[in-house]
């Protein structure tokens, strides 16, 4: 007798071919030099470390209550006073990307609609995917910023969610205050839920990176972790704040699913929001100028301004995304196709988080590419 069908069609819907096909084929590197993975390559700050070591000393390893402890979710709503003037609802998750699938699940039926822009993070097509939503991309090419007229054009009666990220991965761009302002405006206008994922803000090099909050602060959903900021990634520490029903439907589905995020973490997260970060930050505006100088010459790459990230075109003379990144395997260096992170396969990512002797390297192995 033949066996079932075990798997459920909705995970016809979710490709990860595109990432292992790379990984296949990047598999007999030997010491690459890896622009793939976006990681911090700084350790946790000690006080950070010494903190959740305390709390697990001190037995702090239980359940917590599923909104998060009240001593980070009064830090946290503190700071967000401080910065929006307004109290928020907190919600402590697990990762940004639990944030995510918190949000999505709660508010996302069969058929709603969600908009963000293409290039995006990987997860967000999956996640809509997986709600029985559909995810509609709007072209940002060729300059990545918020395209508010195109944007508009693609909302119908079935959207739901304008979701945004800013600093953006894979782009590294970062929203100006007349573009939070527009989707603020469109969203006003449409009655749409804004989805702000802003995991990579205190990574911004050219001032501050402007938040949605304050230009639609009764339909804008903030999502913020301690994973990129304090290169606590495996960690798995985040928040959501915004709208109170919203926040207490996320909660209430958190009891069933996450639970809680890790709890000696979270005593961690207090003593990091208290730690300076500056010298990464400034090591990283550094390391975003070595490579964008290294590359503009060669691969039209537009400057990113936090994260770390930049998104090179391809040249001409390879077919797409994925034919260049076979060349730049064999030759050593591991970067990302384009079309993981949109429908288009006409760029490829950089990671420019490791040291900066690999950055020269790297991207004088890429513009060798080029000049072949």
């Amino acid at each position: 007798m033949a066996r079932r069908n075990w798997i459920a069609p909705r995970m016809s819907l979710i490709d990860a071919s595109g990432i292992r096909r790379m990984f296949d084929l990047a598999a007999g590197m030997s010491n690459p030099i890896d622009f793939s993975i976006g990681q911090p390559d700084f350790p946790v700050p000690t006080p950070v470390k010494e903190a959740a070591v305390a709390a697990i000393r001190d037995d702090f390893s239980g359940y917590t209550v599923t909104q998060g402890i009240a001593p980070l979710r009064r830090r946290i709503a503190q700071q967000l006073q401080s910065e929006f003037g307004d109290q928020l609802e907190v919600l402590i998750t697990s990762g940004v990307s639990g944030a995510l699938v918190l949000a999505l699940l709660c508010c996302v039926g069969p058929g709603d609609e969600v908009i963000f822009l293409d290039p995006y993070f990987v997860l967000y097509k999956h996640l809509v995917n997986m709600t029985g939503g559909k995810p509609v991309m709007v072209s940002s090419y060729p300059d990545f910023r918020f395209p508010a007229e195109r944007v508009e054009a693609a909302i119908t009666d079935r959207t739901k969610i304008l979701l945004i990220n800013s600093p953006s991965n894979p782009t590294g761009v970062v929203m100006t205050e007349d573009e939070c302002q527009a989707a603020a405006e469109i969203a006003q206008r449409h009655d749409l839920l804004i989805l702000s994922d802003e995991i990579y803000r205190d990574l911004s090099f050219d001032g501050p990176c402007p938040s949605i909050v304050p230009h639609a602060r009764d339909r804008a959903l903030l999502m913020r972790g301690f994973s990129k900021t304090y290169a606590m990634t495996g960690w798995r520490l985040a928040y959501a704040a915004g709208p109170a029903d919203v926040i207490d439907e996320m909660a209430k589905l958190q009891q069933y699913t996450f639970v809680c995020a890790p709890s000696m973490v979270q005593q961690a997260g207090v003593v990091a929001m208290d730690t300076d970060i500056s010298k990464h930050i400034a090591d990283y505006a550094h390391k975003r100028d070595l490579v964008y100088h290294a590359l503009k010459d060669h691969f039209d790459p537009v400057r990113p301004s936090g994260g770390f990230y930049i998104f090179p075109k391809v040249p001409p003379r390879y077919a797409n995304g994925t034919d260049f990144v076979e060349q730049t395997i064999k030759n050593n260096v591991l970067v990302i196709p384009g079309n993981v992170f949109s429908e288009q396969d006409t760029h490829f990512r950089i990671s420019y988080a490791t040291d900066n002797e690999k950055i020269r390297q790297g991207c004088q192995i890429l513009c060798q590419l080029v000049n072949e």
